[in-house]
């Protein structure tokens, strides 16, 4: 009789990518970091435990969105007041950039408390430079049709 394997915590040991975000589509891309991130890659997955890696993004400015989207995209949030703040996804990028693949990212991950975690594993940088090279991340391809 073969038994089903389930993963626990702290057995798995997880890993650093590197993923260049130089003109990759965002929902592409998100999707691949979120499957990283979830270890859906692995065959030791386990939905109930971290079993995900750590995934560092650089160059999150020059992401693309296809069609119009940047003009029609709207972020909305509620801040607590009457109505619903927006912006579209071109004045977002101006301000925070590193913010749109990150909250796609955040949406594509599973609604519970786990997904907290396996985000903090995501690290999205502005630009060539990022602060992980003691972490020696290996670079991934990611994002490609």
């Amino acid at each position: 009789m073969t038994k089903t394997y389930m993963a626990k915590t702290g057995e798995v040991e997880a890993k650093w990518w590197l993923v260049d975000a130089n003109d990759k589509i965002v929902g592409r891309l998100a999707s691949e970091i979120a499957v990283l991130l979830m270890g859906k890659h692995r065959p030791t997955y386990t939905p109930h435990v971290d079993t995900g890696d750590y995934v560092v993004v650089i160059n999150a400015e020059k992401v693309v969105f296809t069609g119009n989207k940047w003009d029609k995209k709207r972020y909305t949030w509620y801040t607590g007041y009457t109505g619903q703040r927006s912006e579209s996804a071109r004045d977002r990028m101006e301000k925070h950039p590193e913010k749109i693949l990150t909250e796609a990212v955040r949406r594509m991950l599973p609604k519970n408390k786990l997904a907290t975690k396996m985000l903090s594993k995501l690290k999205v940088y502005v630009g060539n430079d990022h602060p992980h090279q003691a972490q020696n991340p290996e670079p991934r391809e990611l994002g490609v049709k």
